[in-house]
């Protein structure tokens, strides 16, 4: 496993150094739900009922923010060249770069959606399930866009297809996430919905990164 936390903190490092993405998907993040009471007025009532879906919304595009460059710096440098005929499978390569990625978005998301909920008057009986669905949710939205950033790697400015390629596979983690909140404040219980959130995260934390890596493949030969 050593190979595998190295490649976890090389790309760790690397994000912290370059300082961009992880800033500016929280920064996306903070002024699209922030943009709502503008738009659509400052009512408590209105603001309160789709706080959980507007806060899922936002954090679903800012997730895709920094797909593109998940594997594309280390395709254009050669690095991926490397670390595909590394004694490491391709497999565990892509998952470590994976977690890599949610540890610098997914992370900083759910750290910052309790104080954009705040700001909607989002109801405080549904924190604790906001959170839960969002550790649940986000390493999905991670997992499934490494998919569609390995089968663009070679395309230069690829973000809108990558976008175009996952934006229908995220959309059941959305539906869940956004109705697990939803029912956890009504009081119908929100164990259904995340149960699902944890069948999504796990199904795509086996399949994701073996269909990623072979997407690679492909577009390193």
């Amino acid at each position: 496993m050593a190979p595998f936390f190295q490649v976890v903190r090389r790309d760790l490092r690397l994000a912290l150094r370059q300082g961009g993405s992880g800033t500016l998907v929280v920064i996306f993040f903070v002024l699209t739900v922030t943009l709502f009471p503008l738009g659509i007025g400052p009512e408590p009532m209105i603001l309160a009922r789709i706080a959980s879906g507007v806060i899922w919304v936002a954090a679903l595009l800012a997730a895709m923010l920094s797909l593109d460059r998940l594997f594309q710096a280390d395709f254009e440098d050669g690095s991926l060249e490397l670390l595909a005929l590394s004694p490491m499978s391709l497999e565990m390569t892509v998952l470590a770069k994976t977690i890599a990625h949610w540890l610098t978005t997914g992370v900083p998301l759910i750290i910052a959606s309790p104080l954009l909920a705040l700001l909607l008057g989002f109801d405080s009986g549904g924190y604790g399930v906001l959170l839960l669905a969002m550790v649940l949710g986000t390493p999905a939205l991670s997992f499934v866009g490494g998919i569609g950033a390995a089968l663009t790697v070679s395309i230069r400015r690829g973000g809108v297809l990558v976008s175009l390629l996952v934006l229908p596979l995220y959309i059941p983690i959305l539906i869940f996430g956004v109705s697990a909140v939803e029912a956890s404040v009504t009081g119908l219980g929100a164990r259904p919905q995340l149960l699902i959130l944890a069948a999504l995260f796990l199904f795509s934390g086996v399949l994701a990164p073996i269909a990623s890596a072979a997407a690679l493949r492909l577009n390193l030969e």
